[in-house]
């Protein structure tokens, strides 16, 4: 042990000094033991300052070296300096994997001391809530995000349930927010972009209000009519085949908007397509015939560019596809309008398209024209026999097939919408 070593060490200076004084005399010996203590002395202060140097500067690499006792010491405070770098080298490192996964985090994370200030976030929590993570450190976080009901949140301290934020900075989303208290003083705020999702259940909304709202005209009238052929047994003929001819057409209606679900629902579960080789040229000819027959001559159904490009695909669904495009373009086209139908290879894509002179659509309704139930004109589309699933169930097949459906359109000139499919589903005869 250290100190047994130091008394030892003190013991023989000692008996070094009486064997002196004993041999040479009193004073002799004083002298020896007051140079012995003399030189110890400045042992021990030359190595408290070498000690003393180091401790302002301490590193690992420059621990200072000594002899005897303060050999061992300066042993001791080297291990142990190096046994507190590792420790801390551990530490950072851990603190770095950590602050690397929270950075890496799609949710945000914002540590907030007892006053609600900022006392660190990650970088999908600055994205969400237009943080800086720079200037807004120690800021409280309800002066950063200004909405009301978070300071209401923060106020409850009822942190059970997240709470719904739609914000507009930097741009308009949705987030979830919940506070999550971690220990005596700090809390950690959690947020998530919940915008796809929300808009994923607005449309879902939307598409079971259009679908009740689709379905209760053509009900109403057949029910009404029911109503009244039991209530007027006795109706004439002629009235009673006018009654039962409008209840066909509605039933028909409802039989058109049942298959499109159908149809488009199909599309959106993501079976596997079966992949055949079309003959597009003969499947524009079957095209015009059908279009021929829908317009009953009220119209001028002519093909025009025809390649004798093939495609890989589904004959069926492209036929669907193409028919949708078609029959829309009879449907919005005055009497005595044109219809033209084209298949060409255009910039080694091959392109579809459908050109009319109708009434043509306004700029600002075109980007949402595949949308489920999106209607330019309520009333002239109902009129027409459509259900405003035709151009969705458009979108996916052509989806489907990797092509891009293209829309120009001018509102009194007339309409052209065009599918482009991509090089690799052509096939050059």
């Amino acid at each position: 042990m250290l100190w047994l070593r130091s008394l030892i060490y003190y013991l023989t200076m000692a008996i070094f000094s009486a064997s002196i004084g004993a041999i040479f005399g009193l004073t002799c010996g004083m002298a020896t033991a007051i140079g012995l203590l003399s030189c110890s002395v400045l042992y021990h202060l030359i190595n408290l300052g070498k000690l003393h140097r180091w401790v302002e500067n301490s590193r690992v690499d420059n621990v200072p070296s000594g002899i005897l006792l303060w050999q061992e010491v300066f042993d001791r405070v080297y291990n142990q300096v190096r046994l507190q770098s590792k420790i801390k080298e551990r530490l950072t490192n851990t603190l770095d994997r950590f602050t690397n996964a929270s950075e890496a985090l799609p949710d945000g994370v914002v540590i907030l001391d007892e006053h609600d200030r900022i006392e660190w976030c990650n970088r999908s929590a600055a994205q969400h809530m237009a943080i800086n993570r720079v200037s807004d450190v120690w800021q409280v976080i309800s002066n950063i995000v200004r909405h009301p009901s978070l300071r209401e949140y923060l106020r409850s301290q009822d942190f059970a349930h997240p709470l719904v934020l739609r914000t507009h900075r930097p741009q308009e989303q949705v987030l979830s927010v919940q506070l999550v208290p971690f220990d005596s003083s700090r809390k950690l705020l959690l947020s998530r972009d919940i915008t796809q999702l929300d808009r994923v259940q607005t449309v879902h909304r939307d598409f079971i209000a259009n679908v009740s709202h689709e379905l209760r005209t053509p009900l109403t009238v057949v029910g009404g009519f029911i109503e009244t052929m039991i209530d007027m047994p006795d109706t004439d003929a002629r009235t009673r085949g006018q009654h039962l001819q409008l209840m066909y057409d509605q039933t028909q209606r409802m039989q058109r908007l049942v298959d499109d679900l159908l149809t488009l629902s199909r599309l959106e579960s993501g079976q596997q397509m079966r992949e055949e080789e079309v003959d597009v040229p003969q499947l524009m000819r079957l095209l015009a015939a059908e279009a021929e027959g829908l317009s009953q001559g009220r119209h001028v159904v002519t093909i025009g560019k025809l390649d004798s490009i093939r495609l890989i695909g589904n004959h069926d669904e492209l036929h669907s596809a193409f028919g949708n495009l078609v029959s829309n373009a009879i449907r919005y086209t005055p009497n005595g309008g044109e219809i033209t139908l084209s298949w060409n290879l255009s910039f080694e894509h091959g392109l579809f398209s459908v050109k009319d002179s109708g009434i043509g659509i306004s700029p600002e309704h075109v980007p949402r024209l595949t949308e489920r139930f999106y209607r330019v004109d309520r009333g002239r589309s109902r009129s027409t026999g459509g259900t405003g699933l035709g151009l969705a169930i458009v979108k996916h097949i052509i989806q489907r097939h990797q092509a891009q459906l293209q829309v120009q359109s001018k509102s009194g000139e007339g309409s052209e919408f065009s599918v482009k499919f991509p090089p690799q589903r052509l096939i050059n005869n």
